[in-house]
């Protein structure tokens, strides 16, 4: 007998289920899809609002006491918000939960858009308690990853095709980016160049629905004001136009040095394999960090609102520094320590176990590296034109354009953030000249490079991106008869050809490594001479393979492997060479045929 809980999952299952075939029956596919997408909206707006609260209450109760000149609390808490998320992410939820975005092109790449249902709740705790302590990073990519979770998770339990779940991922991550920044366009157009998904008649509705549902939810909760305060005093000069172009390529510099410099922080926590050593130093980097530079703590928005206000002299209240603010050098020595040691400050959070992401830090660097050029610039006679609070905000778009990869989602963002729509020309032109130059230098963006490097990241180029979804457990073939080297020839004719409808087979050793190949056409002279049959073995007449496949290779280098060797077939082993089976181009051509259609039958 069944208990009384069971048998009420079951009644509830089958409710569910007759809610599915009456849904199939009595609504269209694509009509649910902007269902679902407008549910995604308001999950994703809810959960961007919770965490911007739960964010600014932690901060208040921590910060709200500080008095000015050396706060010794800035020690402390950023030790005790990376023990608590630490502690979180490694007892209660006991999953890794950083990277987020990265997480999010890893499970579109992979073709499975499934992201776990933790995903929906633990960035948020995680990602709050860390900045709230004063963890020197974002909370965007943690809402992110919940939205996208959000998306996933709606799509699994409606049972939604691959491609559909795909699409839910992408409403998730639209509707989490326009719900925290209050920016409905830049969602949108962060999920085209950062999440990589192609924008189709199919899929730019969804995506809107989800934006401008997500970002509606937030005016009414948060007010319709801009995010940050921007008033514009000076229009824009067309003589200004080559010293934008400048700060572009100095943003670029500066994305560079981010990018770079994050990687190589991030490589030395992860030779760490003791949580508690990744703990001790990244807490220690970081609290003396923010002791040092207060506008390091949290995700220095009070910061970037300082800054595009022309109130600079306040940033060193809580500071070592006070006194120094009324010296022009003072304040900018003081910034560019900061522009220096930002990176190390949100890798320390990331690495000891805290939970972030680099939005926040890549506006935060924008808004100093424009600050510090144009305070720079009018020092000297011949350039003391240039307002600070134009080059602080164009400076955010050109640092996030360079970092992310996305000069469009810079540009717009930037926009609606502040409300500077009249600095859209100026806006352009420092995120292209930005991402000019880091793209020669990095090709992909701090998000995907890693996955790039696996071949495991999707694009817009449908070839390769096709290739990323084709797996090579997938077009494996095993029905080959291996033989070894010791059998004479009449045992490879009655055993092997005789069995088998193929014309070669892999020889392999007692530890079944493979050593080499029998072809059928080398063998034909000799094999229907019996006589010959006991005088001649397998390692007599065998030849190695012209290639090996590893199963850990990217597919496209698979291809690259085949259209080098011009071989059909060619073996497959692990990574200790052991024989596992044969791939032929034939197979690849024919699944690469099915997941064109199958991803991308909607173009």
């Amino acid at each position: 007998m069944y208990s009384q809980e069971k048998v009420s999952e079951m009644e509830n299952n089958g409710l569910f289920y007759k809610f599915l075939l009456w849904r199939e029956k009595h609504i269209k596919e694509r009509s649910f899809i902007l269902i679902l997408s407008f549910i995604v909206g308001i999950g994703t707006a809810v959960a961007a609002i919770t965490l911007k609260n739960l964010i600014h209450l932690i901060q208040s109760l921590l910060t709200g006491n500080l008095r000015d000149g050396a706060n010794f609390w800035l020690l402390i808490y950023p030790v005790i918000g990376i023990l608590l998320a630490g502690l979180f992410v490694r007892y209660i939820v006991r999953d890794d939960i950083s990277h987020g975005v990265t997480k999010i092109l890893y499970a579109i790449s992979q073709r499975k858009s499934r992201i776990k249902p933790h995903n929906m709740w633990s960035s948020l705790v995680a990602s709050s308690v860390t900045i709230g302590f004063g963890g020197s990073v974002g909370a965007e990519a943690p809402i992110v990853l919940t939205g996208a979770a959000i998306g996933s998770n709606l799509g699994r339990l409606f049972r939604m095709e691959q491609k559909t779940l795909m699409l839910l991922v992408g409403c998730g991550a639209a509707g989490a980016v326009a719900g925290i920044f209050k920016a409905p366009i830049a969602g949108l157009v962060f999920v085209i160049e950062v999440l990589m998904l192609d924008l189709t008649m199919t899929s730019v509705l969804p995506l809107l629905i989800s934006s401008v549902t997500a970002a509606t939810l937030a005016y009414i909760f948060n007010g319709s004001e801009a995010m940050f305060k921007f008033t514009q005093t000076e229009i824009f000069e067309i003589e200004r136009i080559p010293y934008v172009l400048l700060l572009g390529v100095f943003c670029g510099i500066v994305s560079l040095y981010f990018t770079r410099a994050m990687n190589k922080i991030e490589g030395v926590f992860r030779k760490l394999s003791n949580p508690w050593k990744k703990y001790i130093l990244g807490t220690l980097m970081l609290s003396i960090l923010i002791f040092l530079f207060p506008p390091l703590y949290g995700e220095g928005y009070d910061t970037i609102g300082s800054l595009l206000n022309g109130e600079f002299s306040s940033l060193m209240g809580n500071s070592i520094f006070i006194g120094l603010e009324d010296n022009y050098w003072g304040i900018v020595i003081f910034m560019g320590l900061i522009l220096l040691t930002k990176v190390f400050a949100s890798s320390a959070t990331n690495g000891g176990g805290g939970c972030g992401g680099i939005f926040a830090p890549s506006l935060f660097l924008g808004c100093i590296a424009g600050f510090i050029f144009a305070h720079v610039s009018n020092y000297f006679e011949l350039t003391r034109f240039l307002p600070e609070k134009n080059f602080a905000l164009l400076g955010m778009a050109g640092v996030m354009s360079g970092v992310m990869h996305a000069p469009l989602t810079g540009v717009f963002l930037i926009a609606e953030l502040t409300g500077g729509y009249d600095l859209f020309l100026p806006l352009m032109l420092v995120s292209i000249s930005s991402y000019a130059l880091i793209i020669t230098f990095e090709p992909h963006s701090i998000y995907s490079m890693r996955l790039a490097q696996k071949g495991e990241l999707l694009t817009h180029h449908k070839d390769k991106a096709v290739l990323t979804l084709l797996k090579i457990n997938e077009v494996i073939e095993t029905d080959f008869v291996p033989i070894t080297p010791d059998m004479t020839l009449g045992e490879v004719v009655k055993n092997a050809i005789a069995e088998s409808t193929r014309n070669f087979f892999p020889v392999v050793d007692k530890d079944n490594k493979l050593l080499g190949l029998v072809l059928v056409d080398n063998i034909r002279n000799i094999m229907f001479r019996p006589e010959l049959y006991d005088r001649f073995k397998v390692s007599r007449f065998m030849v190695s393979a012209p290639a090996k496949i590893v199963t850990d290779m990217p597919m496209e280098k698979i291809m690259q492997i085949f259209d080098d060797t011009k071989a059909w077939n060619l073996p497959v082993v692990d990574q200790e060479g052991h024989y596992i089976g044969f791939v032929s181009k034939s197979k690849i051509f024919n699944s690469y045929r099915e997941v064109l259609v199958d991803t991308f039958s909607g173009d």
